[in-house]
């Protein structure tokens, strides 16, 4: 079995000839590609190329102008009535956190379990202490957003979307508004989950961490795939011109 063939088999999504426009501007020009189960895939590219847009197609925050996403081999849409019940499968972190701020740390972990899933108080709070122990900050459980650091409210994001049991795990450019000795203790919790085997796809810009924990790296330019290589091809392979610049500029910073 081909690599290629043996991805799409083990696909929890599939994307086939994606496109996206807002007004005027096209945004995805016909993206296809697959994020195998188990794995971390890392998206990387100059801004404006389209990476955040395709994970939140991914999600059903933005609906597709034309193409297909299969999720578990089933076609989903922005507009499908099962919908929601697809997103509640699929977990996402955002780049601002998004906490409630007028929540506690542990009542932002346990609000959906137990609105959405029906959850009682009491078990939902013995899993919101078990996953606030994996990201590391049991002891933030009565703190609110503004008492916490960015890292530490990323951490909380995180447990929170890991709260609902999602099958995928979408990072946005998780660390994008931290400062920079905050950025290792959140990508330290993305990189304990991964090789826990948690699907993950993960838009960032730390290639240090792309190199080290991604199975696969996609790299978009102007809304299309230019590459889609295993992690050590990409870094040490035979790429494109266009990727080897990409490579170069953000590895001299």
């Amino acid at each position: 079995m081909s690599s290629d063939a043996q991805a799409a088999e083990n696909a929890i999504i599939e994307a086939f000839d994606v496109r996206k426009s807002f007004g005027d501007l096209e945004v995805l020009r016909g993206i296809s590609v697959n994020v195998e189960e188990r794995k971390t895939m890392v998206i990387v590219g100059p801004s404006g190329s389209g990476k955040s847009t395709l994970i939140r197609c991914f999600n059903l925050l933005e609906t597709i102008n034309s193409g297909e996403i299969l999720f578990e081999g089933k076609p989903i849409s922005g507009t499908d009535k099962d919908a929601w019940k697809t997103r509640l499968e699929i977990g996402m972190v955002f780049q601002n956190f998004e906490l409630f701020g007028h929540l506690t740390t542990l009542e932002n972990i346990i609000l959906a379990p137990m609105v959405v899933k029906g959850i009682g108080r009491e078990e939902a709070t013995e899993k919101a202490m078990a996953l606030l122990r994996k990201v590391q900050i049991p002891e933030k459980a009565v703190s609110f957003p503004d008492e916490l650091s960015g890292g530490q409210q990323q951490r909380v994001a995180i447990a929170r979307s890991l709260a609902m049991e999602p099958k995928l795990m979408l990072y946005d450019e998780p660390t994008s508004a931290l400062d920079p000795e905050m950025i290792k203790e959140v990508l330290d919790v993305i990189q304990d989950l991964s090789q826990e085997g948690m699907t993950s796809v993960v838009v960032t810009h730390e290639m240090g961490f792309a190199r080290r924990v991604a199975d696969r790296i996609v790299f978009m330019d102007h809304g299309q795939i230019v590459e889609n290589a295993p992690s050590d091809q990409f870094f040490d392979g035979e790429v494109s011109d266009r990727a080897k610049l990409f490579l170069e500029q953000i590895l001299s910073h």
